[in-house]
């Protein structure tokens, strides 16, 4: 138990550790640390970046919304305790001079740990968003490193209801806030874009999309057998690749990979598509994933055929605001329907859910949690169940 913390000032620092780069795609650390800079000193730091001959230093630059982006960098082939070592001094001279006490220590990945553990923080937060354990090429150091960091927590927050059901009982201070949504960007491609993107306007119609990271998460032998299920049907693929060899991916005429894209672009591909797909793998990777785009998806528009993942199912499936399909049979008879199925209706249900989850609420609440934390001055611990 602490003593009783002191007052928030104005504008407190938040330190936060990130497995996501700050620029690879616009998800939840993106959403809730720009709101978050509006009432504090937001510094996001990301995984180290290596390069030959480089001199161990931190770059730094500003982002727009006012967060801070700091990037290790180090010399290639440096041993992974060196890395570690100078990370920590790193990290010490850059909280250098700060006052201890209007610090938040902000974590995405344990594996953040062991260069941060000695900074004092008032209050650490760990927004849990996957776990991370069960990811393509995940430390073994991830589960042990989660326990110290479920023990320094004074909250917890979980990036799903499944997520949080896995984890409730290792934390006493423990909250859900799965996907939330931006309205108002999304609902932008509800209107006919009067120009669509370059790379899009030579594509047939019916046109079925996705964005996102495609990497492991995602069944490619679904979309393949959709793809040729249905010749005529036009697949429009988004986002950038990840730990998985591009060779991979299912080549035909009817998938169009365009490659990454920005978050302010969005609207205008989506504002061409018929339907959305989220053509999840149903694996480790996936079991507790809580997809940024369901909600991001129905903003826009677009009837959305997924795969069972259960935060999907719960409550989008529940709800009737989404289709869901196991196998390339079931989805193609799932999107038939939805391409004959009049839309207002549903339009009116998927509003009145999703004005009840913005990101501007997800962040008031969260920051609430944190306030009350901050006052309490107290580190919650886990129980004896989690030891």
């Amino acid at each position: 138990m602490r003593a009783k913390g002191p007052a928030l000032r104005s504008k407190p620092m938040i330190y936060c550790f990130s497995h996501l780069r700050w620029n690879f795609v616009f998800q939840r650390p993106q959403h809730l640390l720009t709101r978050a800079a509006v009432a504090y000193d937001v510094v996001f730091v990301e995984e180290p970046r290596f390069a030959a001959g480089a001199r161990s230093h931190l770059e730094s630059w500003m982002d727009h919304s006012g967060v801070r982006v700091v990037t290790p960098v180090f010399p290639e082939g440096l041993p992974s305790s060196v890395v570690t070592e100078t990370q920590r001094r790193l990290l010490d001279e850059l909280v250098a001079g700060a006052d201890p006490n209007q610090m938040i220590g902000w974590y995405y990945t344990p594996m953040a740990l062991p260069f941060s553990r000695q900074v004092p923080f008032q209050v650490v937060v760990y927004d849990n968003m996957d776990e991370l354990a069960s990811f393509k090429g995940a430390s073994p150091a991830v589960r042990e490193l989660e326990t110290e960091l479920l023990a320094l927590s004074d909250v917890v927050f979980t990036g799903g209801q499944s997520l949080f059901e896995a984890k409730r009982d290792r934390h006493s201070n423990i909250y859900a806030f799965p996907s939330s949504i931006d309205a108002r960007h999304f609902m932008a491609a509800r209107k006919i874009s009067i120009s669509e993107p370059i790379d899009q306007q030579q594509i047939a119609r019916p046109r079925f999309g996705f964005f996102g990271v495609i990497d492991e998460r995602m069944d490619l032998e679904l979309l393949a057998s959709i793809a040729q299920l249905r010749a005529e049907w036009h697949f429009v693929m988004i986002g950038p690749m990840a730990k998985i060899d591009p060779e991979v991916l299912p080549r035909r005429n009817n998938i169009h990979w365009l490659g990454g894209k920005s978050y302010r672009e969005l609207p205008d591909y989506l504002s061409g598509w018929n339907i959305g797909i989220m053509p999840f793998a149903l694996n480790e990777a996936t079991r507790f994933i809580s997809p940024t785009k369901t909600p991001e998806f129905l903003a826009a528009g677009i009837p959305v055929v997924s795969t069972p993942i259960a935060d999907v199912v719960r409550p989008y499936g529940e709800l009737k605001l989404i289709e869901i399909a196991a196998d390339p049979d079931a989805f193609v008879t799932k999107a038939e329907l939805l391409l004959k199925r009049p839309r207002a209706e549903w339009l009116g249900r998927v509003d009145a859910h999703l004005a009840q989850n913005s990101w501007d609420l997800t962040w008031e609440r969260m920051d609430g949690l944190i306030r009350t934390a901050w006052r309490q001055g107290t580190r919650y611990i886990r129980t004896e169940a989690a030891e």
